[in-house]
């Protein structure tokens, strides 16, 4: 239930943002909005203005004698929208409509959910490095000029599958306390003091996520496979890094950047075909990923949070049809014909592409059950 409230409220950020940079947008450019809805509808309540003052509307019913945008809260907490005037072409004689409006002003209102979601991004990343970015340190490691490093612990970077430490408990992400009470600074003494007793049993002290303490088993392997230690663990100095605000800035705005090329780059291999479909994750997947985030720290889910916005503001600039990017490429066919589109026609190609959206959500929740067991090494990875 923790990681449902805190997906909700992640994915709920996500949306609110993209949604109100298309509301700002439309308002800053005279456009009639009707409404600005967190959720997807049936509407719970709704907030609007009249001449007499503000009023409530519940449920279905109709607003009455509305002067200004209704503000509605609605049943479902997984999106969000904001219903312009004449977004389809269905208001011609309305002057405030979408319609009527310049080629820039319609442009700027299709592309500000996009932007929206970089700018959060950028801003989160910052709020990370300003706070202290979990950085994993080699040997000779130099500091980014300014930075202050906490004390680097010995951390779990990843948990062979099958391993006696997976068998025992230990996560990623697990730093590491004390091995049969034994406290290490060097990973080079750890690796020594365990490979001197490999078929042994440790008594592993771990915290997660600077969490209270625990105590595991692991029984080791005496004869473990080549390349893989007694009890199947990748280990790792782990410090925090902060930065100044006016670097944190500057570097956030480049590791945006550079994440969002990642990004790109990712779809570029699942058109290419380099990135089976069977390895999309969806929904679910993203849930139980915040969840392992969450429980690593607060840093940590800031720095997914900022990912997934990343991935919303790509995906949306998409030209596929009922996507912000399909949207804009029916704009710039309309400037480029110097007449409106057959709305029609238009709200066609959405219905299509709202369609096969949702058959793709479907395939990857699908896959989403099948692969609950390697969230926690996706995640670490």
């Amino acid at each position: 239930m923790i990681t449902v409230i805190i997906f909700i409220a992640v994915l709920g950020l996500l949306v609110f943002v993209h949604e109100l940079g298309h509301f700002l947008l439309a308002k800053r450019a005279g456009m009639q909005v009707d409404e600005f809805g967190f959720g997807f509808p049936p509407r719970v309540f709704g907030v609007y203005k009249t001449e007499s003052g503000r009023k409530f509307v519940f449920g279905t019913n109709q607003p009455e004698n509305a002067t200004s945008t209704i503000y509605s809260l609605n049943l479902i907490p997984l999106g969000g929208f904001v219903k312009i005037v004449g977004e389809n072409n269905d208001a011609p004689d309305n002057p405030s409509s979408f319609g009527k409006k310049s080629f820039m002003s319609r442009l700027s209102v299709l592309l500000a959910g996009v932007v929206m979601n970089a700018v959060l991004a950028w801003v989160l990343i910052t709020i990370c490095l300003v706070s202290g970015v979990p950085t994993v340190l080699d040997e000779g490691t130099s500091l980014p000029a300014g930075t202050v490093l906490s004390t680097p612990i010995i951390t779990l970077l990843d948990v062979n599958a099958g391993s006696p430490a997976e068998r025992a408990g230990l996560k990623v992400g697990d730093s590491i306390v004390s091995i049969d009470g034994v406290s290490f600074q060097s990973i080079t003494d750890l690796q020594k003091y365990v490979g001197d007793r490999k078929g042994g049993k440790f008594v592993f002290t771990v915290s997660h996520g600077g969490s209270t303490t625990k105590s595991l088993m692991v029984e080791s392997l005496a004869n473990p496979a080549p390349g893989s230690g007694p009890t199947g663990i990748a280990l790792g100095l782990v410090g925090k890094l902060k930065y100044p605000l006016g670097k944190a800035v500057i570097t956030g705005f480049t590791t945006t950047g550079t994440q969002m090329y990642a990004v790109l780059k990712g779809l570029g291999k699942l058109v290419t075909g380099g990135v089976a479909l069977n390895q999309l994750g969806g929904p679910v997947k993203i849930a139980q990923l915040t969840g392992e985030a969450s429980k690593l720290g607060f840093v940590y889910l800031l720095q997914f949070a900022a990912f997934l916005s990343l991935n919303l503001a790509v995906l949306n600039a998409l030209p596929v049809p009922a996507l912000d990017g399909g949207r804009v490429l029916f704009l710039i066919i309309e400037k480029v014909r110097r007449k409106a589109n057959n709305p029609r026609v238009e709200q066609a190609f959405n219905a299509f592409g709202f369609l096969v959206l949702l058959l793709l959500m479907l395939v990857v929740t699908v896959n989403d059950f099948h692969g609950f067991s390697a969230i926690g090494r996706l995640l670490g990875k």
